[in-house]
């Protein structure tokens, strides 16, 4: 298994070469097609403003998404040909984030992407990452906001429990998993019956088939605080890389996420991939 294309998020973020970096890498390990994709919705003021303002308004936006736009390209491209790889396309949309980053990750294997960073005035919206998990239908890589990446999925946590985000998050990241030096399976308070006799050793055994080097222990933290518990252990394991489950469900056509999912696109510190 291997991911022949990897979308990843541009714009003109300072943490933006972070993530070009992370997947021109990825890209160059997997033998990758690499995609490049730059969205800003289209700026549609109150009719008001239009009014008060003119159309001169809309024009200085549109000035300001353009020169924007060609930056960003500029410095993809820069990137990418010091990096010496070639295999790669840059697209734009102008449309909402979230629906353009959708779209187009239903043609790509891997999804890289930036954690929300509330102190950076950016177009991004806060529920960024997490709308997108649960949209897109691919798994999802997400960056931290602050920190290097130097390596990515050398040491990997698994965040696990036999639900069937975290068996989608376990197959989707195999391409990875299998390249691992170390993969460290963390069922946290496992229910009676759901694991079998030895918590998590099935899907262990799922892993080993796949040449996947692993470990399995077991977890008992308080319940409210399983994504603690989960930066923790990562904490402790030097992980470079946390697969688990993203979870949320839609209520009055807003997305309500699980109480570890929450917590862990809050607070990482290494980055994640998350399946929905």
């Amino acid at each position: 298994m291997s991911y022949k294309t990897i979308l990843v998020h541009v714009n003109s973020g300072k943490r933006c070469s972070v993530r070009v970096d992370v997947a021109i890498g990825l890209a160059q390990q997997h033998d990758a097609h690499l995609v490049a994709l730059h969205a800003i919705a289209s700026f549609e003021p109150p009719g008001y403003v239009v009014a008060e303002m003119g159309p001169a308004i809309i024009e200085a936006q549109n000035a300001v998404a353009a020169k924007e736009l060609a930056r960003s390209e500029g410095e993809f491209n820069q990137q990418v040909s010091a990096a010496g790889f070639s295999n790669v396309e840059w697209r734009s949309a102008v449309d909402d984030l979230v629906d353009a980053m959708t779209l187009h990750a239903r043609y790509a294997d891997l999804v890289v992407i930036g954690q929300t960073d509330a102190s950076e005035n950016s177009r991004v919206p806060a529920d960024f990452p997490a709308r997108l998990v649960l949209a897109a239908g691919r798994p999802v890589l997400i960056l931290p906001t602050v920190g290097g990446f130097p390596t990515i999925g050398k040491r990997i946590l698994i965040a696990w429990n036999p639900s069937r985000e975290a068996t989608r998050a376990v197959t989707d990241a195999i391409p990875l998993l299998q390249r691992a030096d170390n993969v460290h399976v963390m069922a946290v308070n496992p229910k009676a019956g759901e694991h079998g006799t030895v918590p998590g050793a099935d899907i262990g055994l799922y892993l080993a088939r796949h040449g996947v080097r692993v470990e399995v222990k077991t977890d008992h933290g308080a319940e409210i605080d399983v994504g603690n518990e989960l930066l923790s252990r990562a904490a402790d394991l030097d992980a470079d890389l946390i697969v688990m489950g993203g979870y949320g469900h839609s209520r009055l056509k807003e997305w309500v996420l699980g109480g570890a999912t929450r917590t862990v696109l809050k607070s990482m510190t290494a980055p994640v991939l998350m399946s929905h």
